[in-house]
């Protein structure tokens, strides 16, 4: 079957045209840093799969989740729509209701449009169940993925430190034994049900700071459950599980095309790696799971090749936000980083308005369509909706996508440039237009102690070059006003709009 490539810039991606559709695999990794692979300059720690994939893919060096935290990225992948244009998507609790609108364009139902069997495995956080109604983890919970546009999923419902800790396959809990129900809570723990408090002195994992509630696995976590214990998960195996199912799923759909959303759990707290990997590296548990994923990425690729499928497999690789070493549990993270640099050059982290919180590592592969090398283009992850649309030839309507833009020719690396403005968020806001960055002023706190991250928060606005000042050290704003009001102007401009996509 075959496909025009409609909506492309210039002439080399139309020389695309009629082509056959490729298969779209997505591998999202959770507080992966931009200098956490060997791939972008790790030394403490080696990936050669992520670095294979780099060798014979596009290597981004300018490529952005929409904000710092997991939620809202994941909520600007699936819409392309910037999550702080709707409330509520913020950081989810396990037992929120879905934020994704169901009557809008979304990533899967436009590749489903377009002929894709789609799915989603690993971390889901967006929400599962009707707006103002409890969750019944007893039996099928809608709306959900499938809502969304997904033909299979196979998730947890939001982060491994957060109950439910178990896993739901077509929105149904995986395992449970109908006379040992679940019940869910973030506001009071369930009588005789052990915390982290309670057990502090027999846990397998100490919380630092938070995470002192219902304890799993001998691991504390965030929220009170009871019952499902045949369903409870194992940390340990969680990369092996997910990497499995979304392995199946390959198998199951080589003879049409897929989209694969494989959002692996790693590198977020709490971690455990499967024993294969404990001892890997200098960095304990942390950099244990950066190996730990590089293997699932691995896998994902053997997969391809084993089946005859790489050649006609998109195949894009990041992250949904900056990195962090104490999230929560005393894994040693701190005391064991050594020289390593997480966010590479860039200060801040995950929670940060600096470009460690945002600047992701991406890798783009599609033999024969996709150039080798490293490109400078600006890209966000909110514009893979259009993007994936112009390349399989769907129409977005004006309501949808409201801040995606069709960006294909510089994720094939047949366009230098990307986008011309940018908006990035966390506690507060910034811009981005070519080489200069202004962030808006905001009186929230300037450092949090307990994650040691600079949230970049300040009463007076900032300028930053980041050409010259990638690090932003320099807030230049009192040497170029012009500047900094311009970008100032424009970043309003764009919220009081509503969106960044043309109609």
């Amino acid at each position: 079957m075959t496909r025009l490539f409609l909506g492309l810039a210039i002439a080399p991606a139309i020389a695309l045209a009629q082509t056959a559709k490729p298969d779209i695999v997505f591998i999202y990794a959770d507080d992966l840093g931009y200098g956490d692979t060997s791939a972008y300059g790790a030394k403490a720690v080696r990936t050669p799969n992520i670095d294979r994939l780099a060798n014979q893919g596009l290597r981004f060096t300018d490529a952005y989740a929409s904000s710092a935290t997991c939620t809202p990225s994941r909520f600007s992948v699936i819409t392309g729509t910037y999550a702080f244009r709707q409330k509520g998507t913020g950081i989810l609790p396990g037992n929120a209701a879905l934020i994704i609108p169901t009557d809008r364009a979304t990533l899967p139902n436009v590749l489903k449009r377009a002929g894709y069997a789609t799915g989603i495995v690993g971390k889901w956080h967006l929400g599962l169940g009707a707006a103002n109604a409890e969750q019944n983890w007893n039996e099928e919970i809608k709306p959900g993925p499938r809502e969304v546009g997904f033909d299979y999923s196979f998730i947890m419902a939001a982060t491994g430190d957060r109950v439910p800790c178990v896993y739901l396959e077509n929105q149904k809990v995986v395992g449970l034994v109908p006379d040992d129900p679940i019940q869910v809570s973030y506001k009071k723990p369930f009588p005789g049900e052990p915390t982290g408090i309670q057990e502090i002195d027999h846990l397998r994992m100490k919380p630092s700071q938070g995470h002192n509630q219902a304890v799993v696995n001998g691991i504390p976590r965030i929220g009170y459950m009871t019952g499902g214990n045949a369903a409870l998960w194992k940390d340990e195996d969680r990369a092996d599980l997910f990497t499995d199912k979304s392995v199946r799923f390959i198998e199951e759909n080589q003879k049409k095309p897929f989209f694969l959303y494989f959002a692996t759990h790693d590198i977020h707290v709490p971690r455990v790696p499967h024993s294969r990997f404990v001892g890997k590296t200098t960095m304990g548990a942390r950099g244990d799971v950066i190996v730990e994923f590089d293997w699932t990425v691995g896998k994902i690729l053997e997969t391809l090749d084993r089946l005859h499928l790489a050649k006609n497999t998109l195949v894009i690789l990041s992250s949904d936000n900056g990195p962090v070493l104490d999230d929560g549990y005393a894994d040693f993270a701190v005391e064991k980083v050594g020289n390593h640099k997480p966010a590479g050059p860039f200060r801040g982290g995950k929670y940060s308005i600096y470009e460690g919180g945002t600047r992701m590592p991406m890798i783009v592969r599609w033999p024969g369509h996709v150039r080798h090398g490293t490109s400078s283009a600006v890209v966000s992850q909110v514009d893979f909706l259009a993007s994936f649309a112009a390349l399989t030839g769907q129409k977005l309507a004006s309501k949808d996508a409201l801040d995606s833009l069709n960006l294909l020719p510089a994720l094939l690396g047949k366009a230098k440039a990307g986008r011309t403005s940018y908006l990035e968020y966390a506690d507060t806001m910034a811009i981005r237009q070519g080489d200069w960055k202004y962030v808006r002023p905001h009186k929230g706190a300037k450092y949090d102690p307990a994650t040691r991250t600079e949230f970049g928060n300040d009463l007076a606005p900032q300028l930053y070059n980041l050409a010259k000042d990638p690090a932003e050290k320099r807030n230049v704003y009192a040497a170029y006003p012009e500047i900094g009001k311009k970008l100032a102007a424009l970043l309003e401009m764009q919220l009081a709009q509503g969106r960044t996509r043309p109609k």
